[in-house]
């Protein structure tokens, strides 16, 4: 059974359970009840007035995909761990493998990406990252322009950021900004990807008629959608976060 208290926000555990059974629940105006699973913890959305009881039920009905998720979870964390990038290691660049080589220059050479050398795998990270930079700004920036002028949608400034939960976003300014790791992805899955968030300054949600606009310029964008899927579930399992020491050249 589940233990619980009168909180809004409480930890219940289910006893006996594989997972130890621990979740933070948190009752809210929703109107349904939903679970998240993130960062090996577990966590329950409910309505302000559902029992107790219907809440537990729900749990342990999903008790099977809740370990399916933190098992993954407990992978991607164990392959995080183990990731780092050293000369000849393999990296992605618009969908292809280029392996990291020792050079005196810096940057990538249409074959290789140039490091220094004698640095540690950390050092190389923060080398590539910035070469990574360098690249999605010169790329993206030219992909936004040949799409903005085809769907009549200038934004205002095209920025390259870190973020790691979001490929691009779209400010009420007409600012676009874009992850570095999207130049990881294939060029099919970049042109998705700036053609939606050019897309936003039509139409500034995620309503049918974004949504057309989008199809009216790729309309096979739901295979795209789906390729930078798979390359999300590829990072989920590489640590490209960088220590307080990142190198510098």
């Amino acid at each position: 059974m589940f233990k619980s208290g009168n909180e809004n926000i409480i930890a219940n555990t289910l006893l006996g359970s594989p997972f130890a059974g621990t979740y933070t629940l948190t009752r809210s105006r929703r109107k349904t009840v939903v679970i998240y699973v993130r960062g090996g913890a577990v966590e329950v959305r409910a309505p302000l007035r559902m029992p107790e009881d219907e809440i537990d039920r729900f749990v342990a009905e999903k008790e099977e995909w809740i370990l399916k998720i933190l098992a993954k979870q407990r992978i991607q964390v164990e392959n995080k761990k183990s990731f780092a990038v050293n000369y000849g290691s393999f990296v992605t660049f618009r969908g292809n493998q280029y392996a990291i080589a020792s050079r005196s220059g810096l940057g990538f050479d249409g074959e290789f990406f140039c490091v220094p050398p004698d640095l540690t795998p950390q050092q190389i990270k923060a080398i590539c990252i910035q070469i990574y930079r360098r690249l999605a700004k010169e790329h993206i920036s030219n992909r936004v322009a040949a799409f903005a002028a085809q769907m009549n949608a200038v934004p205002a400034v095209v920025k390259i950021n870190g973020a790691m939960k979001r490929w691009g976003s779209c400010s009420s300014k007409k600012s676009l900004n874009f992850s570095w790791r999207l130049i990881m992805a294939d060029d099919s899955v970049i042109d998705y990807v700036v053609v939606h968030e050019l897309a936003h300054l039509v139409e500034m949600n995620h309503s049918a008629r974004f949504w057309a606009v989008v199809a009216t310029v790729l309309p096979d964008y739901p295979a795209r959608k789906l390729r930078l899927k798979e390359l999300q579930k590829k990072l989920a399992n590489e640590d490209w976060a960088l220590q307080v020491f990142s190198a510098r050249v």
